[in-house]
């Protein structure tokens, strides 16, 4: 399955060098992008949500996703989706009704903020979910992350996901994603022009590959050159 996204990246043979946080050096990161971005063309994880731009989707499966896996998410998602598939039909069902789609998935408290979401989309923004960070962050339960993702995969913008699953693969330590320049880096090794192949390819590098359910698989890393930490546990084991 290929990534959503088709490749547009610049062909410039250039090299674009970004500072790195956690050791100071710099990064190639055109050639930090055409890797992830051509590793992610082949490990493309395909689920119903990644198939579609449509951003009451998106929003709806990235306030399931919170703190949730995705196997857990994927019986609701279609359940819900099949009862309300879209933001006037959301707004228009019952709380318990919502709730019974929902339970499954625990977090009770954010069945109610999708009420409220709904809602509050169809009352101020005429049914439309907003692209506007600032419109989309005021909505009940969306946090920095949920705005971006909607932003990127609805609407192709080019905002880097700030999350713990981003840190992975990238060329700094764990612990540099509290730092306040994160995001800087981040924003600087995005693709401008394939923002939702890159950032799909970067979730699925640290589910693969950092967060392998045995162990990171670093040897298996197209990244493994820049990698803080990966470099370092290849090295202890051999």
């Amino acid at each position: 399955m290929m990534i959503p996204d088709g490749d547009r990246r610049r062909e410039s043979p250039e090299t674009e060098t970004v500072p790195i946080l956690a050791n100071g050096h710099e990064v190639d990161a055109l050639w930090f992008r055409s890797r992830l971005i051509d590793w992610g063309r082949d490990h493309f994880r395909s689920f119903p949500w990644r198939v579609t731009n449509d951003p009451y989707r998106l929003l709806m499966a990235e306030v399931m996703l919170h703190r949730t896996q995705v196997r857990q998410v994927l019986p609701v998602y279609k359940r819900f989706m099949e009862l309300f598939p879209d933001i006037a039909a959301l707004a228009r069902a019952t709380r318990e009704s919502i709730h019974d789609v929902m339970r499954p998935l625990g977090l009770h408290w954010r069945i109610d903020l999708v009420a409220d979401m709904a809602a509050d989309i169809v009352g101020r923004f005429g049914a439309r979910v907003p692209s506007d960070r600032d419109e989309l962050l005021s909505l009940p339960g969306v946090s920095d992350y949920i705005a971006s993702a909607v932003r990127c995969f609805s609407f192709g913008l080019d905002d880097p996901l700030v999350d713990t699953n981003t840190v992975f693969g990238l060329p700094v330590k764990p612990s540099s994603r509290r730092n306040k320049r994160f995001r800087e880096l981040l924003d600087g090794l995005l693709d401008r022009e394939s923002p939702a192949a890159y950032n799909y390819s970067l979730l699925d590098l640290a589910h693969l590959i950092c967060l392998s359910r045995r162990a990171p698989e670093c040897g298996r890393c197209p990244l493994l050159a820049s990698c803080a930490t990966g470099a370092a546990r290849v090295a202890v084991a051999t």
